[in-house]
């Protein structure tokens, strides 16, 4: 089995807020990915004493461990319950009902003998290959549906769309947010190998359109993980004044690629 995990903030001066996670239990049973993005807070603050990473590294370890020592839970299960644990973490402490509480988009992967199971809520990607060659997405698009005026102020977006109907939906404090994951289930012998994305590392082909899915699967798994960060990069660089690609709120993001060869 072949693994790589690349995460690189999008600025020198500020932490990395994804969380990346390969888990292959000693039992040599299956194994699991776990990618979060987390959501950049506003300069007003969020009501949480904690900063987005302190949130994503709870959220992210609790999946981790449940995703492979609860194989009798759904994902969605798992992902409503390392919900709970992260918001029993700190709502002694913060106002875990404040629209901007620390949150994140989540990709979950897990796989056996017999199955590869998926969970993906909001913007980051899972793309899944097939022995053959055939690749299939795995992405939330309902950001992408959210009308970009709802977008452009934060406070509308919070008053109005952000986990809330007819908007879009992150992991935050709500563990009822697991039912709205987009998941799945396809037996393992039609996946030989799958990459899990943030949004920062998705701009290749979601915002650049340098390539579709399946040219951004070749260019990780012939030059790697790096490769395509640097291919972002140099993108974003040369794209830094003009803004001709939109959709940027920033010229660089945190960005993470995780590749497996089941």
């Amino acid at each position: 089995m072949r693994t790589e995990v690349m995460s690189e903030p999008g600025a020198t001066d500020r932490p990395n807020e994804d969380f990346a996670g390969v888990c292959l239990p000693a039992s040599g049973q299956g194994g699991c990915v776990v990618v979060l993005d987390g959501v950049t807070p506003p300069r007003d603050g969020t009501g949480c004493l904690h900063s987005v990473p302190w949130f994503t590294a709870l959220l992210g370890g609790a999946l981790t461990e449940l995703t492979v020592s609860r194989r009798d839970l759904t994902l969605r299960e798992i992902l409503g319950e390392a919900i709970r644990r992260t918001a029993g973490g700190h709502e002694a402490t913060c106002d875990l009902s404040h629209p901007r509480t620390p949150q994140a988009t989540v990709v979950v992967t897990r796989w056996s003998e017999d199955a590869v199971e998926y969970l993906v809520l909001s913007d980051s990607a899972l793309l899944l290959r097939s022995p053959g060659g055939a690749l299939t997405p795995v992405l939330d698009d309902r950001l992408d549906r959210v009308p970009r005026a709802f977008l452009t102020s934060a406070a509308i977006a919070d008053a109005t769309v952000r986990n809330k109907e007819g908007g879009f939906f992150t992991a935050a404090a709500d563990p009822a947010v697991a039912a709205r994951a987009v998941t799945g289930t396809v037996p393992r012998s039609e996946v030989a190998a799958l990459v899990a994305l943030t949004d920062g590392a998705t701009r290749w082909t979601e915002t650049f359109r340098e390539g579709d899915w399946t040219a951004l699967f070749d260019l990780v798994r012939k030059e790697g993980a790096r490769a395509l960060v640097e291919r972002v990069r140099e993108l974003e660089a040369a794209d830094r004044e003009e803004r001709v690609f939109l959709g940027r709120s920033k010229t660089h993001d945190d960005a993470t690629v995780v590749y497996v060869e089941l």
